[in-house]
């Protein structure tokens, strides 16, 4: 498969190719959900804690006498039914992450890829530097190539110019090619490619 190669100013940069078993696969969406569900549930905090009856700072006393009061037995106070007491059965601070092979995460990446390059959204660069980190005329240069909402994929490294100006821009997300999730490439319309990220890529690929 051939994509066109494009520099920011707009003006063709001849073509790549690129291969079909990443690109040109049909994409499956039961496998981009589960990597989306993976993605998401890594990321959630697991902070919530529920104070139980073991962790109440109260006293252990028992509350009155076993016998002959005509209420029902009771010990501690920090029992659920009283107030102030524990909760019972809470949320307690865990992870919430699950396993998913990591051959099936890669080729969720392949279909990701794939889907896009299936709708027509994927856009090659060059390569991602500008002169000065200048937001507005960056911004005009993007509406120019048609990158309202994109998430733009460089190389290893980042020109700091490039990611000064594009941080303040909305639905635009620049990340170095270690960075590129499946998530990621779904939420955004467009995909953008540097020709650094492209070979990156394929060295991945093909390891």
């Amino acid at each position: 498969m051939k994509l066109s190669v494009t520099t920011l100013a707009g003006a063709s940069a001849g073509t790549v190719e690129v291969s079909d078993e990443v690109f040109g696969l049909e994409p499956r969406i039961d496998i981009l959900h589960r990597m989306v569900r993976y993605q998401l549930a890594k990321r959630q905090a697991g902070t919530h804690q529920a104070q139980e009856r073991s962790t109440i700072n109260r006293t252990t006393k028992k509350m009155f006498k076993q016998k002959g009061t005509g209420r029902a037995r009771h010990g501690s106070a920090k029992a659920p039914q009283f107030r102030g007491g524990g909760r019972a059965f809470g949320p307690i601070a865990r992870s919430h992450a699950h396993d998913l092979p990591k051959k099936v995460r890669l080729l969720a990446l392949k279909h990701a890829l794939s889907a896009k390059a299936k709708e027509s959204q994927i856009v090659v660069l060059d390569k991602a530097e500008i002169d000065a980190p200048k937001t507005k005329a960056l911004k005009e240069t993007f509406g120019k190539l048609g990158l309202q909402n994109a998430l733009i994929i460089g190389g290893a490294e980042l020109q700091d110019n490039f990611l000064l100006a594009s941080r303040a821009i909305p639905d635009i997300d620049v990340l170095p090619v270690q960075g590129i999730n499946v998530y990621d490439i779904l939420r955004r319309e467009k995909l953008v490619l540097t020709q650094a990220a492209l070979e990156a890529l394929s060295q991945r690929f093909a390891g």
